[in-house]
């Protein structure tokens, strides 16, 4: 098995052969990023693989920077803007200022300018019933105007299309014909669910994900093959869920948010193998601190979430708060003088000064090196040699009255104070005490960062799992291939509606049944769940589960009763004389698959203890330097304790434990990380 995760500064990628992993990171090619998979692929020996699992930003990043293609949007008459309006949530910080604007709004960055948004005239009723008929004179010349704009795409979604299809489906025939072979995203098939401005994002986000990873697929797949390939090609959704590439390309809006849910299922996994179940999940890259949650050994899954604020998409995943904290962050001066750290990256080019390849900015890499946590010599497993002159020069060059000492010593205490803040706000978002959870540390920079944040934070203990540089990748060899299907229908919970509700999951499961490998039948469960609400709200409970087989009225009455549950679960409330209303219903089929096992280390015999191999001068930490024990992880046993300061080495990361702390390894390599 192999699983790749490519990022916006490295791609990394772990091979599980023979119970062994296998790791391997390259810097990422972001104009052809397909490159950097191959290069990797080839090194680590992708030839005998059987299954290759492939996550990646490079959507993610598409959509931040607005780099896409030009696409047009097509909607209900009188309703072109609803692109513009979104939901008209405005952020806290943004209530009290009249000049804030949505990042997608038609005065700030739109996704689709507005000369491209055409209305067609045609309403549809609630029921699917034909208020106006398509007016298909009108639609020809409308597209006659987006084929002299050369859009390359089409999104389309209609009111109160997802209860009926006809209107979109003549419609798409019509974009073809008018505008010939270019793809074309309807809402009631990407996204049938209730609520008009989630469905138009989320059918738009599938436009642009079938343009970029459409060519991109076929180059990876294509690249593959000639290095001796011949498994079957999966990419991650996101809730880091895998799926076959092919099935993945009919609707690619689910895998925009792939990557940074993969860790969060890396830590689930890990957790159950060491028997802790509740996590704060930080995975601090180069570029951003991905935060998410584990508790009682599962993520928390949402049944939408936001690329940026309001900006919705219909997709089950993992719930994660992006902050720009990574080992890129730059370290910068406001114009009020004060040092700030982030949320802008120097990315993999120019990368931090220290790189030598053209970055003149300080870093947080920067930070640590001049403190002398970094290594220089063998950074990046000893692939990259940094030059600390080159650092000092960048810190040099700020312009501010701090003394250098202060300018190094502040832009680290700042970068660990951004994500100490990131963590503790996801803590109280979900209202949990942070000193029930472990704080996992992965990325390449989270275990050189994490440590310092423990105090600010509280949590219980700080855990470094085995091969934190690449630990979002193993979270591609930790997860099942799941197939997904959703539909929305508002129906009252009734003896009555049991006919109704089994034709929408036993066709669900059938067209599910129909996209498995004949390999795969034999090995699948079906999950079924429902997204509920009492009569007259607004806002569904989701993920309530559904009895199997067939739905009579008795598993209505199963339905209704683990509503009332979950409720007041969530809530603290039941209100069990109110009906319930039905609104999603929602079937896995849930292919399951080989997950990469963890050693057992060996202890160290009675009476040793593990030796540093040198001991080295950390600065601007505290008012005078400190020495500290530097170790390689690869030489420590099981039990070893290691006390702070002190500085632990593996090829893709660095561990960095800060006076007051000791760090004892588990009996699967993991480094536990405790205050004294």
């Amino acid at each position: 098995m192999i699983g790749v995760d490519v990022g916006g500064t490295f791609t990394d990628v772990v091979a599980i052969e023979d119970g062994k992993i296998k790791t391997v990171k390259v810097a990422t090619d972001v104009r052809t990023t397909e490159r950097g998979v191959l290069a990797g692929a080839e090194e680590i020996g992708v030839g005998a693989a059987e299954v290759f699992n492939h996550a990646s930003t490079h959507g993610l990043n598409a959509i931040i920077t607005r780099r896409l293609p030009k696409i047009a949007f097509l909607t209900t008459d009188g309703h072109r803007d609803i692109l513009d309006v979104g939901r008209t949530w405005r952020p806290v910080e943004g209530l009290t200022n009249p000049a804030w604007r949505r990042s997608y709004g038609d005065a700030n960055r739109p996704l689709v300018p507005r000369y491209l948004r055409r209305g067609i005239r045609e309403r549809l009723t609630a029921d699917g019933g034909v208020l106006i008929p398509l007016d298909e004179e009108q639609t020809r010349a409308e597209l006659a105007v987006l084929r002299r704009c050369g859009v390359e795409g089409v999104a389309i979604c209609l009111l109160n299309a997802y209860v009926n299809h006809h209107h979109e489906d003549r419609l798409r025939q019509l974009v073809h014909e008018e505008l010939g072979d270019i793809p074309v995203s309807i809402s009631s098939e990407v996204s049938p669910l209730a609520k008009e401005f989630a469905r138009a994002s989320t059918t738009v986000i599938d436009v642009f994900m079938r343009l970029i990873y459409d060519d991109y697929t076929h180059r990876l797949d294509t690249g593959l093959r000639e290095l001796g390939f011949g498994g079957d090609l999966n990419f991650a959704d996101c809730a880091a869920q895998l799926v076959r590439s092919d099935v993945a390309m009919e609707h690619p809006f689910r895998i925009v948010f792939a990557g940074p849910a993969a860790g969060t299922v890396s830590s689930a996994h890990f957790g159950a193998l060491i028997g802790v179940g509740n996590l704060l999940c930080a995975d601090v890259g180069g570029t951003s601190c991905d935060i998410s949650m584990v508790t009682d050994g599962r993520p928390f899954v949402n049944t939408t979430f936001e690329l940026e604020h309001d900006l919705i998409v219909n997709a089950l995943s993992n719930e994660v708060a992006s902050i720009g904290a990574g080992g890129g962050s730059l370290v910068t001066i406001s114009p009020a003088g004060e040092l700030k750290v982030g949320p802008g990256s120097a990315g993999a080019d120019p990368g931090p000064a220290c790189y030598g390849i053209g970055g003149t900015q300080p870093t947080t890499t920067d930070t640590c090196l001049l403190m002398g946590i970094i290594d220089p010599d063998g950074f990046a497993g000893g692939r990259m040699k940094l030059d600390p002159r080159l650092s000092r020069q960048a810190f040099e060059q700020l312009d501010t009255k701090l003394s250098f000492e202060q300018r190094v010593s502040y832009a680290f205490n700042i970068g660990i104070n951004n994500i100490a803040e990131g963590v503790v706000n996801i803590a109280i978002q979900h209202g949990v005490d942070p000193r029930d959870y472990s704080l996992v540390a992965y990325g390449a920079a989270g275990p050189m960062l994490l440590p310092a944040v423990l105090d600010l934070v509280h949590a219980a203990e700080v855990i470094v799992p085995p091969h934190p540089g690449l630990f979002s990748a193993l979270g591609l060899v930790s997860s099942d291939l799941v197939y997904a299907d959703s539909r929305s229908a508002y129906t009252l919970l009734t003896g009555e509606a049991a006919e109704s509700i089994d034709k929408v999951y036993t066709s669900m499961e059938q067209r599910l049944s129909e996209r498995l490998k004949e390999k795969d039948r034999g090995d699948v469960t079906f999950v079924r769940s429902f997204d509920g609400r009492l009569a007259g709200q607004t806002w569904e409970t989701p993920f309530i589960s559904v009895p199997d087989g067939k739905i009579t009225a008795d598993a209505v009455g199963h339905m209704v009763a683990n509503f009332h549950e979950a409720y007041a679960e969530r809530s603290g409330n039941k209100f069990e004389a109110l009906p319930v209303q039905g609104v999603t219903y929602r079937v896995q089929a849930v292919v399951h698959a080989d997950k990469v096992e963890y050693p057992e280390l060996p202890e160290r015999p009675a009476g040793q203890r593990p030796e540093p191999t040198r001991t080295l001068t950390i600065r601007y930490l505290t008012g005078a330097d400190l020495q500290a024990a530097e170790y390689q992880r690869a030489d420590l046993r099981a039990g070893d304790e290691i006390p702070g300061p002190a500085v632990i080495r593996e090829p893709l990361s660095t561990t960095f434990l800060v006076p007051g702390q000791t760090a004892r390894v588990g009996a699967h390599g993991e480094l536990r990380i405790r205050k004294d």
